[in-house]
């Protein structure tokens, strides 16, 4: 039967050499029938598209007699035979092939070319801030005895001024290959030298402090800015404060925040809000209290005839901006009306007077 090769591979007839490629390693990791969800009989498919794409001459044929090709195609049983562009699985069949991991099965078989940097170990601490310090932001420095780069080798792990060497156990290539065998073949990994932690080199004389490690365990005292208008469970993270590690990069450090509540104040959103008393002569003719704000004493003008549950706005005494602290929200004072429980004998005959004139 005549097979379009090029729609096997998903590519244009003008396709580049290149993209025949990608196309093929694409498909490959697809349908490998080794892999969960495999197809064998679409991976035999594209390897022979493939084998004849690849090919300059094959391809040339293949473009000049249309979708069947007549020449020497790949062999039968298994992948015999077969050779994708630089891909040889002529072995397969006997176990004898050598490859990489990190080529293009490289995902399929969980390992990968690159290798991850070495990270430190995160840490998490909680601290508890007082309203205030919530509502404008604080510096906290806090003590924590963590794993820390070596101060006298700076994380060299040398003496200062030492002469570095390459490394002996990975001949200065900073990695080391292992060769496993499997039943599908051999197969060569890459890991990170222990030695020199992929330096390649290694001092001459190790460092009197950390003993060769470039870290140790220690005593750090961190300082934490803590942002003007932080809620409480709010996380903040200091990238590079956490653990450190010989020949990697240091963890980070998670401050969990936790707030005091205030008998007076409550936060809602970039605003602040209190309760106010305000006796009820005073709610009727007006008057003039003195509040305690986060920012100190102000004197607020009651306004006569205000009524119970009224806001009265203090411009510019709530939470500072977070971007712009010369920006804040407003302080919204709930007006609370005391009603009294008992009265005198004057203040009935008062009242009843105010009664009768419809007050």
């Amino acid at each position: 039967m005549s097979k379009d090769y090029y729609q096997i591979l998903g590519v244009d007839k003008k396709a580049s050499n290149d993209d025949i490629k990608k196309a093929f390693r694409k498909l490959a990791h697809k349908y490998h029938p080794d892999k969960t969800g495999g197809d064998d009989k679409k991976f035999k498919e594209v390897n022979e598209a493939y084998t004849i794409l690849s090919d300059d001459k094959k391809r040339a044929e293949y473009d000049a007699y249309g979708h069947t090709f007549n020449g020497q195609g790949p062999q039968g049983g298994g992948f015999g035979g077969f050779n994708a562009g630089g891909f040889d699985f002529s072995g397969f069949q006997n176990g004898d092939v050598d490859f990489d991991l990190g080529d293009i099965f490289g995902d399929f078989f969980g390992n990968r070319r690159t290798q991850q940097v070495k990270r430190g170990r995160d840490i998490s601490i909680d601290i508890e801030l007082s309203f205030s310090e919530s509502i404008f932001g604080t510096e906290r420095k806090v003590l924590l005895n963590k794993t820390s780069q070596c101060d006298h080798c700076h994380g060299s792990g040398g003496e200062p001024g030492t002469e570095m060497k390459t490394c002996p156990t990975c001949n200065g290539q900073g990695s080391i290959h292992e060769t496993r065998r499997s039943f599908i073949g051999s197969f060569t990994a890459t890991r990170t030298c222990d030695t020199c932690n992929g330096s390649g080199k290694v001092p001459k004389d190790k460092c009197k402090i950390c003993k060769g490690a470039g870290v140790l365990r220690k005593q750090s005292e961190i300082t934490v800015k803590v942002p003007a208008g932080i809620n409480p469970g709010e996380m903040i993270r200091l990238t590079g404060a956490g653990e450190a590690i010989s020949g990697g990069q240091s963890g980070d450090l998670y401050i969990k925040i936790h707030v005091k509540a205030d008998p007076i104040f409550k936060k809602e959103g970039e605003n602040l809000t209190m309760d106010l008393n305000v006796k009820l002569s005073d709610a009727l003719l007006g008057a003039t209290y003195n509040v305690q704000t986060l920012d100190g004493p102000i004197s607020l003008t009651i306004p006569t005839g205000v009524t119970f549950g009224e806001l009265l706005r203090v411009r510019g005494k709530g939470v500072p901006h977070e971007r712009n602290s010369n920006k804040r929200g407003d302080l919204l004072i709930k007006v609370k009306i005391e009603i009294p429980k008992k009265l005198s004998r004057e203040s009935k005959k008062l009242i009843e007077e105010l009664k009768k004139e419809g007050i």
